[in-house]
């Protein structure tokens, strides 16, 4: 590409010696003046296939389709021109000319165009002519319509300092005034478009959008700054895809298959509407009819494609140039007729593409294979009887920057003709003549001297239209409020959509790769996917998210957990062993039946407290065992309902000392049974020390210490009503804290090492030969006490939550069961079942 636009560089430099070889077709219109404009305008396009075979003389490539569009936008130039020239206030003593030439929106015939516009041309186009005096040289061009060509224009006339005010090339790259410094438009900038575009497509949610481009500098440019703006947006591109700016057959069905392999359902195209016909007539062959199109503003406005696929067109926004109208343009553009049409091949070719005939004479040389010969023109046609896109001044907005790119050479050339030296631009403060004006000086003028803004206000606004059918198959655009505010640095944009879908209740199309994740839930991305792909993990236990595509989940404070839909975060439920819950029912149950049986025992007792089973086994302490028993079996209640600081001290202390004071009792029956049987030996007075009231005081030392023990634990760290969340995060467990753990097991030790002295001694007195000898009980009655509590203690470190005070509980009440069953049931038995042994 450097070595072509190096290659035509030096031909230009060669000017006064080169030849064109032009065609009645290539120049369209010409008019003298003081200063000639040039004009560049894409009044065909889609070049014919040709393949040069190197055999032969090359050919030229021709361009087989009319647009109808590019010349009123052509005749738009000539009407303002003509406007300017009736003035007396806008260069009232200068006569503006026009050469306008046919660029085939292609590169090679603009740049052979541009070169014939900046060179002059002869006024018999038709010979193969060179350049001789008095051509007409246009300082200035008014195009060209596309981004690329207009950049390739550029690259070649650049080197010449030679002004080029394009009226629709919206590449933002053109904003480069380093690499094109003689560019000029009155088409606003892609960068505005695409930020719009942008946020339209995160206003509908629109997160994964196909994306697909002609293969030029303006799709290329535009898609890449879409892709930069809708990263911030979390907007992703299921595909981007760049097709041949001539499409064949195999790039289409390519276009299409990857439309429909995507999950995508909304496609935003940059590309003229010639390109996108075969992408559209394609999508209708395949029943691809369920998309969103978005289109650039190349073709938002592009009635021609609506007319022909309307029904796969319907919905589809874009944003468009701002419209306007031009007093008097329809009038004008009105006035062509055959007369006219057989002076000019162009308006000749036009005339017979809108009626379907043939004029007589006719200067059209393009052909396009009709299938059967047109009829003869009569004549008589009319532009009023027939719609066509050349007359329809509705929709001006491409003209309408046609019309200001003429307004503003004149108003620069106005500046310049009053210009007096001493206060000129130029060195020496000098001013130049306008007729013999130099390009790079007319562009001092016009970016220093020119408020286009001033000449036509806002004019970088776009439109957000929606395309939908009026009347039968009329295109009728919506037209939606879009503000742009232009800052020094930025580009805000604002939209107001009361849209159209809310409006008919249509439902608004969905285009995402994947759904939305519900409160509850975080995103969490696929390895070497885009961020709009994801899977939906739900929130964790105790944590929450209450907004929709939560990035994470949050911890709920200590006092609070999750719910079950894991969205709000809810005071913890307050866990403890309950007398209302079942368990809580049966341990009350089975308290009270143990001390209401301990108590019928102890009637027992009293009732028959003078028969020898009773008065022989030490009855004083046989009742104080079971008043303690009695305490024992209730302490267990104290271990049931709602802990409290006062409760947690109660019932650990209650239980330290109620079990010693048990155990000291067996303790001392087992120590009077032993003496007894030693005191018969001869000699022996150990039963003195001994007797009811050492037992009793051996009773109430031996508890003494356990006291002793308590009173140190509640002074030093008691026990206390705690909120546990390390078992069961989602309930706050309401126990009591033992506080001191060596007062705790300080309190069981003493206890154990009461029940092991007991066990020593009742083990040694249980074979001594009595009927009345109760050691073998008090054994078996420790064996179980011992059971008991070695089970109890992995039970209890191992058991969480309100079970650990079940524990507890189970461990109070079988050790008072153990002591009351081995104890005291054989001698009831004896009692009440079996009085001759009493």
């Amino acid at each position: 590409y450097r070595l072509l636009v190096a290659a035509v560089i030096n031909l230009v430099l060669e000017f006064p010696a080169l030849c064109f070889k032009l065609s009645v077709n290539d120049m369209l219109r010409m008019e003298k003046g003081d200063v000639v404009l040039g004009g560049l305008f894409p009044l065909h396009y889609r070049p014919a296939p040709y393949l040069p075979s190197f055999q032969t003389e090359p050919q030229s490539v021709s361009y087989v389709y009319f647009s109808p569009r590019a010349l009123r936008w052509m005749q738009t130039m000539i009407f303002a021109v003509e406007e300017i020239n009736k003035r007396q206030d806008l260069l009232p003593d200068i006569k503006l000319g026009y050469h306008i030439m046919d660029s085939c929106n292609d590169i090679q015939p603009s740049l052979r165009s541009s070169l014939v516009l900046v060179n002059g041309q002869p006024a018999d186009a038709g010979n193969h002519t060179c350049a001789g005096v008095g051509r007409a040289v246009s300082p200035v061009i008014v195009g060209d319509a596309a981004s690329g060509v207009s950049m390739a224009v550029l690259r070649t006339l650049g080197s010449f300092h030679i002004p080029l005010v394009s009226y629709f090339a919206s590449c933002s790259c053109l904003s480069n005034k380093r690499e094109f410094p003689a560019f000029m438009r009155t088409m606003p900038s892609d960068a505005y478009q695409i930020k719009a575009i942008a946020q339209l497509v995160s206003y509908f949610n629109w997160t994964w959008v196909g994306v697909l481009g002609v293969d030029n500098d303006y799709a290329h440019f535009a898609i890449q700054h879409f892709l930069e703006e809708s990263s911030r947006l979390d907007v992703c591109a299921a595909y981007v895809h760049f097709y041949p700016l001539s499409p064949n057959k195999k790039d289409v069905i390519k276009v299409i298959n990857i439309i429909k392999s995507s999950s995508a359902k909304v496609v935003l195209n940059f590309s003229g509407e010639s390109v996108l016909q075969s992408i559209l007539s394609e999508c209708r062959r395949q029943n691809v009819t369920d998309i969103q199109w978005i289109a650039s503003e190349a073709w938002a406005t592009a009635k021609s494609l609506w007319k022909e696929f309307h029904d796969l067109l319907k919905g589809t926004v874009g944003f468009a140039i701002r419209r306007a109208e031009i007093k008097d343009l329809g009038d004008f553009l009105g006035r062509i007729n055959p007369s006219h049409a057989r002076k000019f091949a162009f308006i000749a070719e036009f005339w017979e593409e809108t009626f379907e005939c043939k004029l007589n004479h006719s200067l059209n040389t393009h052909t396009h294979g009709d299938a059967f010969p047109r009829k003869p023109c009569t004549g008589r046609e009319s532009l009023e009887r027939v719609y066509s896109e050349y007359s329809d001044v509705s929709q001006l907005r491409v003209s309408y920057n046609v019309y200001k790119a003429v307004y503003l050479i004149a108003h620069a050339l106005h500046t310049l003709s009053r210009c007096e030296n001493g206060s000129g631009p130029f060195p020496n403060q000098r001013c130049v003549d306008v007729r013999q004006v130099l390009p790079w000086q007319k562009r001092i003028y016009k970016q220093e001297q020119v408020n286009i803004t001033i000449i036509f206000p806002s004019i970088c606004f776009f439109y957000l239209n929606r395309w939908q059918k009026e009347k039968g198959s009329t295109l009728c655009l919506l037209k939606l409020k879009f503000i742009t505010q232009v800052l020094r640095t930025d580009v805000r944009i604002v939209i107001w959509i009361v849209l159209y879908f809310k409006k008919k209740h249509l439902k608004v199309p969905r285009s995402v790769c994947s759904d939305s994740c519900s409160p509850g839930s975080r995103k969490a991305t696929r390895r070497g996917q885009p961020v709009c792909c994801f899977d939906c993990v739900p929130c964790a236990d105790g944590e929450i998210s209450s907004q929709t595509d939560s990035l994470d989940c949050t911890k709920c404070p200590l006092e609070t957990w999750s719910n079950k839909a894991r969205d709000q975060c809810i005071p913890k439920e307050v866990e403890f062993l309950s007398y209302s819950e079942s368990m809580g029912m049966v341990l009350t149950v089975v308290s009270t039946l143990g001390a209401c049986v301990t108590i019928a025992v102890s009637g027992v007792f009293i009732f028959f407290r003078n028969t020898p089973i009773v008065r022989a086994n030490n009855m004083e302490l046989s009742f104080l065992l079971l008043l303690f028993l009695i305490l024992c079996f209730l302490i267990a209640l104290t271990f049931i309902g709602e802990p409290t600081d006062w409760s947690c001290m109660v019932r650990y202390t209650a239980f330290g000392i109620g079990f010693a004071l048990c155990i000291s009792c067996i303790l001392a029956k087992t120590v009077v049974v032993l003496v007894a049987f030693r005191a018969t030996l001869p000699g022996s007075n150990v039963m003195k020390w001994f007797g009811p009231t050492q037992q009793r005081a051996s009773v109430f030392v031996c508890t003494s210490v356990q006291i002793l023990i308590c009173i140190v634990w509640l002074i030093t760290s008691p026990p206390h009503a705690a909120h546990n969340t390390v078992y069961r995060s989602a309930k706050i467990i309401l126990e009591c804290a033992v506080g001191s753990v060596l007062g705790f097991w300080g309190v069981l030790g003493y206890i154990g090492l009461l029940a092991c002295l007991c066990f020593f001694i009742a083990f040694l007195a249980r074979k001594l030969p009595d009927n009345f000898n109760e050691a073998k009980f008090i054994t078996f009655s420790m064996l179980i006490f011992f059971a008991v509590w070695i089970t109890f203690v992995p039970a209890y470190v191992s058991t969480p939550g309100k079970y650990t005070v079940a524990v507890q509980v189970f461990a109070i009440l079988a050790s008072a069961f153990g002591l009351l069953s081995c104890i005291f049931a054989p001698k009831c038995y004896i009692i009440l079942l079996r009085p001759e042994k009493n």
